[in-house]
């Protein structure tokens, strides 16, 4: 092979890590029965690809090929530990008398699915299920799934090994769960999508608002419970997601800067999105289950409905809030509440409910709870204490946009 058909090669096994990675741990969690036997295989395999697809050319099916060769390295590994270590010598014989697996046949899309399953099982806690989750099939930093729990990395990390322990010691099956069993266990995964899907719709740091890989995995897992279970809640996911990547395109300047929802170019909001998203929140809201999920999406579409920011129904949508805050009593929800109250009562009555909240001590350490105080200080004059709490804002912001735009407020207030 020429050098560059080589180099070609090696670019192509670095493409092939960034966008199937996790989808070829997933099968090897599956094949091999254990997150860190697969891990191992996992990385053992795309060191097979470097060495050899500059060589040999790359296979028709990269995905395959990884997961075959992850396979078989596994097999060697355990061979080379059987001399010195007994208790992996049935482990190496079992899997040297299993059949190679058909990956003809094998449906190697839902092993991703049926490890959210298995990351969701009951006989985990919720903050286990949900951090292993997106420490496993998403591929997420133990810092950034440490900030989405507001708990520091060294906690998190401890409870992604316990939770794997978990799995191991009580067998726990890599499977979707029956029909019968499937509502249960819909919540705590709805609950790994949407975190998954935030994380990529509004990065927990660094130096981009957005990372479109977790978005789109977000809603193409989205899909895959909407087919397997079409659930009020589940369509209402679906929708939720769809309708805030329809803005995608509008909310940042292309030097990356943010720009929030009433100043965005409505011409750029993806229309398809939009219409698939309001269709869901109708059929999801045409049924007694819907939950939060729908509530948010309906929201979503509200704002999506108006021509300019001018035109959006904000009574609409406190009604919504109204709702929504009864099914989940959260600060956050109240705090989004309350700025549909400033909308529709003025921003002297959305401070008072901010003002409740952050006395009580809720999402002090959350700077768009500062953010929103600061603004509805800005809008009713009170240009001390807007610049106190966009200065608190600031230093608990990660984003690199959202630093540069508080930056932006606070050299405003500073000019007025």
């Amino acid at each position: 092979m020429s050098e560059n058909a080589a180099e070609r090669a090696r670019e192509t096994v670095h493409a092939v890590y960034h966008s199937d990675s996790r989808r070829v741990l997933a099968s090897l969690i599956r094949l091999l029965g254990d997150f860190d036997l697969a891990e191992e295989a996992l990385h053992d395999a795309f060191q097979a690809a470097l060495e050899q697809w500059p060589r040999d050319g790359v296979p028709d099916n990269p995905r395959t090929w990884l997961v075959s060769a992850g396979r078989f390295r596994a097999i060697d590994n355990l061979r080379r530990r059987a001399r010195f270590d007994r208790s992996v010598a049935d482990l190496a014989r079992h899997f040297e008398s299993a059949a190679e697996p058909d990956f003809d046949r094998e449906d190697l899309e839902d092993d991703r699915l049926r490890l959210i399953f298995t990351c969701c099982h009951p006989a985990l806690n919720p903050d286990a299920q949900i951090a292993l989750t997106l420490r496993e099939v998403c591929g997420l930093t133990t810092e950034s799934i440490a900030h989405a729990f507001l708990a520091t990395p060294a906690t998190m990390a401890q409870r992604i090994v316990r939770a794997k322990a978990k799995i191991r010691d009580a067998k726990i099956p890599y499977l979707v769960p029956a029909r019968a069993d499937l509502p249960a266990r819909l919540d705590a995964v709805l609950h790994v999508v949407y975190l998954v899907f935030n994380e990529g719709y509004s990065a927990a740091s660094g130096a981009s608002v957005t990372r479109p890989d977790l978005s789109a995995e977000a809603i193409r897992l989205g899909r895959l419970l909407v087919d397997l279970l079409p659930e009020a809640e589940a369509k209402g996911l679906l929708a939720l997601m769809l309708l805030h990547e329809s803005r995608r395109a509008a909310r940042t300047t292309p030097d990356g800067d943010l720009i929030l929802l009433e100043d965005q170019d409505r011409a750029q909001w993806d229309r398809d999105a939009i219409a698939a998203g309001t269709s869901l929140v109708e059929d999801a809201l045409a049924t007694r289950g819907f939950g939060p999920y729908a509530l948010q999406a309906a929201i979503a579409a509200v704002h999506a409905e108006a021509p300019v920011a001018a035109a959006t129904d904000w009574r609409q949508i406190l009604g919504l809030y109204d709702l929504l805050v009864r099914a989940e009593p959260t600060p956050v929800v109240e705090l989004n509440r309350a700025v549909a109250v400033a909308m529709v009562a003025g921003p002297a009555a959305g401070l008072e409910i901010v003002d409740r909240i952050l006395k009580r001590g809720d999402l002090t350490g959350y700077y768009l709870a500062h953010s929103a105080r600061a603004d509805l200080c800005r809008r009713l004059g009170n240009v001390k204490e807007a610049r106190i709490y966009y200065q608190r804002a600031l230093k608990l912001a990660r984003q690199d946009p959202e630093r540069r735009f508080l930056e932006g407020r606070l050299r405003a207030l500073a000019m007025s």
